[in-house]
């Protein structure tokens, strides 16, 4: 069993199809607004029909606001690498630090020559690599000239530069032995697909990379271990089921195999929209609720096997460090004078028997406060850049671009969904509340009513 314990990622990996290309392009708008991490296309600059991926990658930063970007894997034959390097450190400029490398030794030969680049037998392909790397992380350093020595590299001489806008990831996509050494020795993460190393090869392969990273005086975790996935199966693999069904199979490979990074190949909306939204949190939790068993014990001391409670009077009077603390009202109004006297508001009566709450039922309210703390002090920034803008101390064009930034970014192309989206999930939100949550409470709990009755007239 190896976890590496790295944060799980989820990405997508959309064909880049040049007979559809403003759809592909509203697979990789579709990410971002769903809060995915990463869109990645792959490279090969030979096929007629695919978008050339530095261009798609490139329009792709334009029109999103937080998803990363990277080349699945990049053709390296065909990218030499000093270009390379510029390239991604532009893009990486250009978007705020949303690029990362995939990068491959390189395949089919036969079209790489036909398209100019020189055929290598595979210890050629694999030295040429990592000069690559060599060549990469000396041009992004900024500083002086760079001087790569090596067979096929050692007359490159030049300046570096320019530095990209945050440190690029080099992921490497590797299967065989010595591949996978160089994986463990030089780069940031393993990039393989599910159909060329299936789950059931995972476990000997990263004991591969795990032993060349020793080696090379690294830690396993400084390879984040990345995974293309696909439904239904490639060559006889892939994953079962319905996206139902895949959050058990993905945290196994993370708490088994340590993959913390899932791509997802598919040209479907509707799945990649079940991807973001069910898949990922699914499996997050899962994750989570591994690790801690895993671990034995809970940060606050219990055991994994002992429910977690908190008397409901540690919460209510403050007499043990609570977990669960209501956001204080610090006074500010932005409508005037309220039509209540906000002293005079009801509370809900601590129970003689101090009954418990448990961690999972702690969880909801905890989220509750969190999701309109964050919402509260995005809608402070946006009121700021409004005011900025009324004062001629920020343009139009920098306003949209710091809303743009913020969690709750849509560029143009959404802005109107956005909005629809939010009004009727927040009206939706509020109506099941009037005429659900808040009559059962009346009657299942009448030392509720006062409560409910004043958040009654609150909304009236």
């Amino acid at each position: 069993m190896t976890d590496y314990g790295h944060d799980l990622e989820f990405g997508i990996f959309p064909t880049p199809d040049a007979a559809s290309a403003e759809r592909v392009l509203e697979f990789a708008q579709l990410a971002d607004v769903l809060g995915l991490d990463l869109v990645t296309v792959q490279d090969h600059p030979y096929q007629a029909r695919h978008l050339d991926a530095w261009t798609l990658l490139s329009v792709i930063g334009a029109r999103t606001t937080a998803v990363r970007v990277a080349p699945n894997v990049a053709n390296l034959p065909l990218r030499p690498p000093a270009v390379l390097a510029q390239a991604v450190a532009s893009l990486d400029l250009l978007t705020g630090g949303r690029v990362e490398l995939g990068l491959g030794t390189g395949a089919f030969w036969d079209a790489v020559e036909a398209a100019g680049g020189a055929r290598l037998a595979p210890g050629e392909a694999v030295d040429a690599l990592v000069e690559a790397v060599a060549v990469l992380r000396a041009m992004w350093a900024g500083e002086g000239s760079v001087r790569v020595e090596g067979r096929r590299e050692a007359r490159r001489r030049g300046g570096a530069g320019p530095r990209p806008a945050h440190p690029v990831g080099i992921w490497l996509g590797a299967y065989k032995p010595r591949m996978l050494r160089v994986t463990g020795r030089l780069a940031d993460g393993w990039l393989p697909s599910m159909g060329y190393a299936d789950p059931d090869a995972l476990g000997g392969m990263n004991a591969v990379i795990d032993e060349a990273a020793v080696a090379a005086g690294r830690a396993p975790e400084d390879v984040r271990r990345l995974y293309n996935v696909f439904p239904g199966g490639r060559s006889g693999s892939g994953l079962r089921g319905t996206p139902s069904d895949w959050p058990e199979q993905l945290a196994e490979l993370t708490l088994e195999h340590g993959m913390a990074t899932f791509v997802l190949g598919a040209d479907d909306p509707g799945l990649v929209q079940a991807w973001a939204r069910e898949v990922a949190p699914a499996t997050r939790e899962l994750v989570e609720a591994g690790r801690t068993g895993a671990a034995g014990r809970p940060s606050d001391g219990t055991t994994a096997t002992e429910p977690v409670v908190v008397p409901r009077e540690r919460i209510e009077t403050g007499s043990a460090a609570p977990r669960f603390v209501p956001t204080p009202d610090d006074g500010t109004r932005l409508t005037g004078e309220l039509g209540w006297d906000e002293a005079s508001r009801p509370t809900y009566p601590v129970p003689a028997d101090a009954a418990a709450y448990s961690d999972a039922e702690l969880a909801a309210p905890r989220h509750l406060v969190e999701v309109h703390d964050h919402l509260r002090a995005e809608l402070a920034q946006v009121r700021d850049v409004v005011d900025q803008v009324a004062r001629g101390r920020m343009t139009v064009g920098s306003a949209r671009s710091a809303v743009n930034a913020m969690t709750m970014r849509q560029n143009q192309w959404t802005l109107g969904a956005y909005c629809e989206s939010y009004c009727r999930v927040v009206t939706g939100h509020h109506t099941l509340e009037d005429q659900a949550v808040f009559p059962h409470l009346r009657w299942s709990d009448p030392d509720a009513a006062p409560v409910i009755a004043r958040l009654e007239e609150d909304a009236g």
